[in-house]
């Protein structure tokens, strides 16, 4: 397992949060996804052999999110 964190700009409702969790948790290969609204980042835990860490970042982008950094570990 991998962990992701990627860090968004400012979060302003929950419904955000809800959107971002929900998408990436019924993604394939993402075991895990947390958003954290006070310091605006998602959390994920994912399998690296199904699904690269671009392509989580790829998604929080195309649901109107910019991701202004990220570190995979």
């Amino acid at each position: 397992m991998s962990k992701a964190v990627y860090q968004l700009e400012p979060l302003t409702c929950p419904s955000c949060i809800k959107k971002i969790e929900t998408t990436l948790n019924k993604t394939a290969g993402i075991e895990s996804a947390k958003v954290m609204f006070n310091s605006s980042k998602v959390k994920t835990e994912f399998d690296e052999t199904t699904i690269e860490a671009s392509k989580i970042q790829e998604t929080i982008q195309k649901l109107g999110y910019p991701v202004l950094s990220s570190k995979v570990s």
